[in-house]
């Protein structure tokens, strides 16, 4: 997937423009992009589309206008982008009660080693941003990547080979077949 350039951001009076219609339409196509794993796990699968608008909203809300500070956010946001034969997601721990956030967050330490990609009976591990991870800490947002190669970016992408994704952490386990309107939207990035 090509990553965005600094010239593919439009500035703040061009983006408001057109930010109720683009809104809408990042609301839909990320409507069956988002798959949650029981109830409080939810990976949003990104790419080139999504990640630009998050660049867009980002310069928007910081009002950022100078061409290095707008630099800076699309290369931050491109490393979100998936490579070939690859998907990449943003893993959202949401917990709704504000008093039990740390101890939520703590029950899942090691996490990072308990997210899988199951394709037709073969399972690829995630891997998480090495920025983000502490040994001993949760963040409730992380960015994960999940590296098919090109055999298991086919069978992804056949609608007869079940994908399901799963997590199998000792204090949080639980699985969702990806199929529908999220696997044609996740398939469609393989192609």
């Amino acid at each position: 997937m090509k990553e965005i350039e600094t010239s593919d951001v439009l500035d703040l009076t061009a983006y408001e423009k057109v930010r109720e219609e683009v809104l809408a339409r990042m609301i839909k196509d990320k409507k069956p992009r988002r798959v949650h794993v029981g109830e409080i796990l939810c990976f949003l699968f990104e790419n080139r589309d999504t990640v630009l608008f998050q660049i867009q909203e980002m310069t928007r809300a910081e009002r950022l206008v100078s061409e290095e500070a707008i630099a800076g956010e699309v290369a931050v946001y491109n490393e979100l982008i998936p490579g070939a034969a690859e998907l990449s997601a943003t893993l959202m721990i949401e917990i709704p009660s504000e008093t039990s956030i740390r101890s939520e967050l703590d029950r899942l330490i090691g996490i990072d080693e308990h997210v899988h990609l199951d394709i037709g009976g073969e399972s690829v591990s995630a891997t998480f941003d090495d920025k983000q991870f502490q040994e001993d800490r949760v963040s409730a947002v992380q960015y994960i990547r999940f590296p098919l190669g090109p055999e298991l970016a086919k069978r992804f992408r056949d609608p007869d080979v079940t994908v399901e994704l799963r997590v199998d952490h000792p204090n949080y386990a639980g699985k969702t077949v990806i199929e529908g309107e999220a696997r044609a939207s996740l398939s469609a990035d393989l192609a």
